[in-house]
């Protein structure tokens, strides 16, 4: 990759993220989310289709993408695309909330993911983010061969910093401040005060004897407390 390739992909960034380019957004009609994560960042691409010159023509109304945190790093293909998607529908909320949309992805497990059985914590939360959206969502597959817009934004991320719109701020690691530590010496007192009280107890012995010999002794279960014999039947 050359400078100048690289300048002039960010000329073209550019140039398609200003007006006239972009679309304003119609609540009327649905709207169409392209997603797609890589090794490194993730990409999104909200487009409706409008009426523009009288002729229907796909549009961005807006694009998001950021890099992936080092603890994203860790997630498999599938569970980084969920992840995305549960994201973008977070900093799309003010698009998307009550309109029809189409989500589409390269990732084919996607499309079950509202119905699939939660197999990690990740996956349940995710599914939970997303019920709101139930109805309204249809998820479809897109060979990444084909699946251009968002394929470029996730390759090509914006840093995930604070100027982003995209930003997550990274897990701060819990700070749990050590006021004192107070150290109690039981000692032998107290287990052998623990043992006096076994040795008084009725139940105790019954247990006892049940456990070396015969522990279905009718009689000796029929002499448990109440309590007891509830429990052991």
């Amino acid at each position: 990759m050359t400078q100048e390739r690289i300048e002039a992909y960010q000329k073209m960034r550019k140039a398609l993220t200003e007006a006239p380019s972009l679309l304003m957004p119609n609540w009327n009609i649905p709207f169409e989310l392209y997603i797609d994560a890589c090794g490194d960042g993730l990409g999104a691409a909200l487009n409706q289709v409008q009426i523009i010159e009288d002729k229907p023509t796909e549009g961005p109304v807006c694009f998001i993408s950021r890099q992936i945190k080092p603890t994203e790093a860790r997630y498999g293909a599938s569970q980084i695309e969920c992840l995305f998607l549960v994201l973008a529908l977070e900093k799309l909320h003010y698009y998307l909330d009550g309109s029809v949309f189409e989500v589409i992805t390269d990732c084919n497990a996607m499309k079950s993911l509202l119905n699939m059985k939660p197999l990690n914590r990740h996956i349940l939360r995710w599914k939970i983010a997303i019920q709101e959206y139930r109805g309204n969502m249809t998820i479809f597959h897109k060979a990444g061969n084909i699946h251009k817009n968002s394929d470029g934004l996730s390759r090509w991320e914006l840093a995930n910093t604070p100027d982003n719109p995209a930003y997550v701020p990274l897990e701060a690691e819990p700070q749990i401040p050590i006021e004192g530590i107070n150290i109690t010496d039981i000692g032998t007192e107290f287990f052998e005060e623990v043992g006096e009280y076994y040795m008084q107890d009725r139940n105790f012995h019954i247990f006892t004897s049940l456990l070396d010999n015969d522990y279905k002794d009718t009689p000796s279960v029929n002499a448990l407390d109440e309590i007891w014999k509830n429990s052991y039947s």
